[in-house]
């Protein structure tokens, strides 16, 4: 097992999550961020390509990566798919994007899922060869766990048989007990890509339960006390340290991979910011020699 405090030479530990609106958080949060730090820009329906665009200009002039996640259901036609991939490559060079099916309930165009997007020979098109896609250790609220498992299995055999890179980034969440058996049933299905856990920075307890709301997540009275919410003071400020202590628990002794990072800053980018660098600090075997993870 490579613990998410251990990385690949030249594997950023963590990832970090922008949007085009939020551009600025990256600028004020720039010295704190290592460097070449991947930055996914999210997909969001009120947000325009110029946004997006701009964001990933913003993104590699600070010296971090951009990783443009492209929702499937979003895009209106295969033309507005290439003019929007096309001036993501122009503007800022990005070496991974993330395919995602989006929140739409109707697609706008002629993609209604990744799987769809993936087959429309848009790797191809702009020369892809670094992806990532999304897991839900814990399921999603309008897809059946089986038709989850299937469609990350075959977006998985279609980029490998492409000969492209994938990683997995995770739906954040509160149940460390079920990412770490969601790993355990990749890893047995012969999936062993690296895992990005997608975890919560510091944030008011309301703001995490809202989220998790908007997004499907489970927050069970027991799993909510077990990371540390407390559903009668919504104002309490909490960091994920109970969910990534049980989370490192549950795997130790294990061979699961590649395990790291990927940061949600919901209660602010340079204090999401911190805790991660602090926390990777004290993890690392290394952490002796004071030398912050890049």
């Amino acid at each position: 097992m490579r613990s998410p405090a251990s990385t690949q030479p030249g594997q950023a530990a963590y990832t970090l999550e922008v949007t085009g609106k939020a551009i600025s958080d990256i600028e004020t949060a720039r010295a704190t961020i290592p460097p070449g730090t991947p930055v996914n820009i999210a997909f969001l329906g009120n947000e325009d390509h110029g946004q997006r665009i701009n964001a990933a200009r913003v993104i590699r002039a600070c010296g971090f990566e951009p990783v443009p996640i492209i929702s499937s259901r979003r895009l209106r036609s295969r033309q507005d798919r290439d003019d929007l991939v096309g001036e993501l490559v122009k503007s800022a060079d990005p070496q991974r994007f993330i395919l995602v099916g989006g929140d739409p309930a109707s697609p706008a165009g002629p993609y209604k899922d990744s799987l769809a997007l993936l087959e429309s020979g848009i790797l191809e098109r702009h020369a892809i060869r670094h992806v990532g896609i999304v897991g839900y250790p814990e399921g999603h609220h309008r897809i059946a766990p089986q038709e989850l498992d299937r469609a990350l299995r075959w977006k998985v055999a279609f980029l490998q048989e492409a000969g492209c890179t994938v990683e997995i980034t995770t739906q954040f969440g509160f149940d460390a007990d079920a990412v770490v058996h969601w790993i355990e049933r990749l890893r047995t299905a012969g999936i062993d890509a690296p895992v990005r856990v997608g975890v919560p920075g510091p944030a008011d307890v309301g703001k995490l339960l809202r989220y998790a709301r908007q997004f499907g997540v489970v927050s069970s009275a027991a799993i909510a006390r077990r990371y540390g919410l407390s559903l009668a003071n919504l104002l309490r400020r909490v960091a994920p340290d109970r969910f990534v202590d049980r989370l490192y628990a549950g795997m130790q002794d294990k061979d699961l991979g590649v395990v790291l990072f990927h940061l949600y800053p919901f209660g602010g980018m340079i204090d999401g910011v911190r805790w991660m660098n602090d926390h990777l600090l004290e993890r690392r075997p290394d952490a002796s020699t004071n030398e912050r993870n890049p």
